[in-house]
């Protein structure tokens, strides 16, 4: 497969992929993180050094007040790693009408972060939470020792707290990811496993569950290599491509900027270095949304979004 690949299906199919109206703001900030998970596209990791800075939340912010997005939604990395993240929240929290913040549930869990629950909760931010399987094994093979434990301890936690649970208004959703080579199970077949087993388990509950497949960059396409399974893999996504999935993806509707105030059309054309309309474009130049039917850019990654069921994450997850 060439990276081209993906542009000849569409174009083989007569299909375009542009974009709709702009309503989430995605915001990355940054590659540090507490994991270095086997599954990560943008190989994150405590090793990195790349986060936001101060000048830049807030330029991230004065964007969302003067372009009017619906939804903006904080990944990382490891966002509570971001030591401006209280401010970031604070700052977006009343020019949105949805503010999720996306959590490894690891980082989470550090004492250092403790402060961050009830600002989640005053700031009634929807949370999604990556829990890779419904057991410790995949979980760890992915994530490493003792992060299945600290993961459902959190869970708990933000139970407790009022997040997931029915009757409340906070929200938490989970994310959930293949540990190997091969693409994720139905949608609602996944969720009706997590809901059982966790609750039966652990007592725990949730609002919704995202499914989608790995995506092949960064130390998932490592992994990939290494094991021999990139060939492989790669046809197997080109394989389900399915074309009913072009109308939903997230790159039609996001825009995402990355911790040095960049922008692209999703966090995954950011991690393969894909950015918005071709050229390096500053938020702070950003004065109204982009405008519906521009062309978005594409790469063999974008297999990943298109198979099967899609990407039903509603925005990249770590």
């Amino acid at each position: 497969m060439n990276n081209n690949a993906f542009k000849h299906t569409l174009d083989a199919r007569g299909l375009t992929l542009t974009r709709g109206r702009t309503a989430t703001l995605q915001v990355n900030t940054g590659l540090i993180c507490d994991l270095a998970c086997r599954h990560c596209h943008l190989e994150a990791g405590p090793g990195r050094t790349e986060t936001m800075s101060a000048a830049t939340v807030e330029e991230v912010i004065a964007c969302a007040d003067r372009c009017g997005f619906a939804t903006a939604d904080i990944t990382g990395g490891a966002p509570e790693l971001l030591p401006h993240l209280p401010r970031l929240v604070a700052g977006l929290a009343p020019q949105v009408d949805r503010l999720i913040v996306r959590t490894n549930l690891v980082a989470l869990s550090r004492p250092e972060a403790a402060h961050l629950h009830e600002l989640y909760r005053r700031h009634r931010v929807a949370i999604v939470a990556s829990l890779p399987a419904v057991n410790a094994g995949q979980t760890e093979a992915q994530r490493g020792c003792g992060a299945w434990e600290t993961s459902i301890v959190m869970l708990q936690k933000l139970n407790e707290l009022g997040f997931g649970r029915a009757g409340s208004s906070l929200e938490l959703d989970l994310a959930t990811n293949p540990s190997g080579a091969f693409l994720p199970p139905g949608q609602i077949q996944a969720e009706r496993r997590f809901r059982s087993d966790l609750q039966r388990r652990f007592g725990i509950t949730f609002n919704s569950l995202f499914s989608f497949a790995n995506v092949p960059l960064g130390r998932f396409r490592s992994w990939l290599e290494t094991s021999g399974n990139l060939e492989t893999y790669r046809e197997r996504l080109e394989g389900s491509f399915n074309p009913v999935t072009l109308p939903g993806l997230m790159c039609r509707t996001f825009i995402s900027v990355d911790w040095d105030g960049y922008l692209y059309d999703c966090d995954f054309n950011l991690a393969a270095g894909l950015p918005h309309g071709n050229r390096r474009l500053h938020i702070s130049e950003l004065s109204e949304l982009p405008p519906e039917g521009t062309a978005i850019p594409t790469g063999e990654h974008c297999y990943a979004c298109t198979a099967g069921a899609g990407f039903t994450c509603g925005g990249s997850i770590e």
